[in-house]
């Protein structure tokens, strides 16, 4: 079920915060298919791992989510993914992911 866009923000930033780490150490994007993007492009394992995603009613606010996040230190970059493109996602970068 897809969120607003401050609910979306509300969530995963209570996920960030309770791994207790700093922004820098998270990547954020956004995406339409969070299987190959988390879990394909950047290797990030399903299981054991610190990650987030959540569905928001449209891209436009994903995208708004995305750019909060960056604008408060995660990694990443503003601009990927088309008006499909309605997944914000984040995860914790260890050495196994990409980045």
């Amino acid at each position: 079920m897809s969120k607003t866009a401050q609910t979306a923000y509300d969530e995963i930033l209570a996920h960030i915060k309770s791994q207790g780490g700093a922004f820098s150490k998270w990547y954020c994007g956004i995406t339409q298919s969070v299987r190959d993007r988390l879990h394909g492009d950047h290797n990030v394992p399903e299981k054991d791992h610190w990650f987030i995603y959540r569905e928001c009613h449209s891209d436009k606010d994903a995208r708004a989510v995305e750019k909060t996040f960056l604008d408060l230190g995660c990694d990443g970059g503003s601009g990927g993914g088309d008006s499909d493109a309605t997944y914000v996602y984040a995860y914790l970068k260890t050495s196994i992911t990409k980045p």
